[in-house]
C-alpha cells in the first residue's frame, strides 16, 4: 500500500520529458529575433525615460547662450561634458533626449489607451450585435475614415490651443478607427464559433459572453493594433510638434527638437539626425514587438 502511494506521487516519464508551458513560451519569445531585438531596445528606451531625472547629466531646461550648438563628443570640438552637444539655446542635448523619450512614450501610450477603449467598444458591439447596430457603427467608422487625421488634428489644436494633455486627447479621439475595423471583423468571426452558441445556450449574459468568451479570443489582434497605434501616435505627435502645434517649448519633445534644429540642418546635421534616429528606432521597435507578440501568442504557434 505504501509503495503504491509513493508510486502515485512520482511523476511519469512523459511528464518529466515534456517541457512546461512556461518554458515553451520563453523558448518562443527568445527564439523570435524580431521580438527579442525590438523588446530589448524598447525596454532600454523605457528605462531611459523612467530614470531620466536620475540619469540626465544636466537640467533639460537650463540655457547657456555661450554654449550654443556645441558639437557632440565625436565632433571636432566635442566634449564629454555634453556628449550629444547642445541646441540653439545652449541646453544639453542628451538630457533633452532623455526627457523627450518620456514625452513620446506618454503621448503614444495614453493616446493608444483612449483610442483603444473607443475603437474596441465600437468594433465589438458592431461585430457581436450586427443588424442596425452594425450599420450605425459602420457609418460612424466610414465618416471617421473620410477625415484626414493630421489635418483635423491641426485644425483642432490651432483652434483650442496646444498642450501635452490636448495633444493626447486629440490624438486619442482621432485614431480609434483601426481598432474599430479590426475588432468588428474579428468579433464577427468569433461570434459564429460553437463555444459562443454553447454560452448562449447555458444562459450566459451578453456582458459575460463578451468579456469572457469574445475578448480573450480577439486579444491577439487587439495587441497588434495597439502596438501599431502607439507608433502611429508617436509619429503624429512628432509631426504636430514639428509644425509648432504639438508639445510647446520648452517641454522636451523629439519632434519639437527636430523643428528647432531644422534651420541648422545643413550646418549642424546632428541636431536633426539624433532625434530623428531616436524616433525611427522607437517606432521600429514598437512594431517589431507587436509582430513578435502576435507570432508568439497566435494559436497555431502554441504547440
Amino acid at each position: 500500500m505504501a509503495n503504491g502511494t509513493v508510486a502515485a506521487k512520482l511523476p511519469s516519464a512523459q511528464e518529466i520529458l515534456e517541457p512546461s508551458a512556461s518554458s515553451l513560451l520563453l523558448k518562443r519569445v527568445f527564439g523570435h529575433a524580431g521580438m527579442t531585438i525590438g523588446g530589448g531596445v524598447l525596454l532600454f528606451i523605457f528605462l531611459i525615460a523612467i530614470l531620466a531625472p536620475l540619469l540626465a547629466p544636466h537640467d533639460p531646461f537650463d540655457q547657456d547662450l555661450s554654449k550654443r550648438f556645441l558639437d557632440p563628443v565625436w565632433g571636432a570640438k566635442g566634449t564629454w561634458l555634453h556628449p550629444l552637444g547642445t541646441d540653439g539655446f545652449g541646453r544639453d542635448y542628451l538630457s533633452r533626449m532623455m526627457f523627450g523619450a518620456q514625452t513620446s512614450l506618454l503621448i503614444g501610450f495614453a493616446a493608444m489607451l483612449i483610442s483603444g477603449v473607443i475603437g474596441t467598444a465600437l468594433g465589438v458591439a458592431a461585430g457581436y450585435f450586427g443588424g442596425r447596430v452594425d450599420m450605425i457603427i459602420t457609418f460612424i467608422i466610414t465618416t471617421r475614415l473620410a477625415m484626414p487625421v493630421i489635418l483635423v488634428a491641426l485644425v483642432v489644436v490651432a483652434l483650442i490651443g496646444s498642450s501635452l494633455n490636448i495633444v493626447i486627447w486629440v490624438l486619442g479621439l482621432l485614431i480609434w478607427d483601426r481598432f474599430a475595423v479590426v475588432m468588428r471583423a474579428t468579433t464577427q468571426q468569433v461570434r459564429s464559433m460553437d463555444y459562443i452558441a454553447a454560452a448562449k445556450a447555458l444562459g450566459c449574459s451578453t456582458t459575460r459572453i463578451i468579456f469572457t468568451e469574445i475578448m480573450p479570443n480577439v486579444a491577439n489582434a487587439l495587441i497588434v493594433v495597439a502596438t501599431l497605434e502607439v507608433a502611429h501616435a508617436v509619429l503624429l505627435e512628432a509631426a504636430l510638434s514639428f509644425l509648432g502645434l504639438g508639445v510647446q517649448p520648452p517641454t522636451p519633445s523629439w519632434g519639437l527638437m527636430i523643428s528647432e534644429g531644422k534651420g541648422m540642418m545643413f550646418f549642424k546635421a546632428w541636431v536633426i539626425a539624433i532625434p530623428g534616429f531616436a524616433l525611427f528606432m522607437l517606432v521600429l521597435c514598437i512594431n517589431l514587438m507587436g509582430d513578435g507578440i502576435r507570432d508568439v501568442t497566435a494559436p497555431e504557434n502554441r504547440n
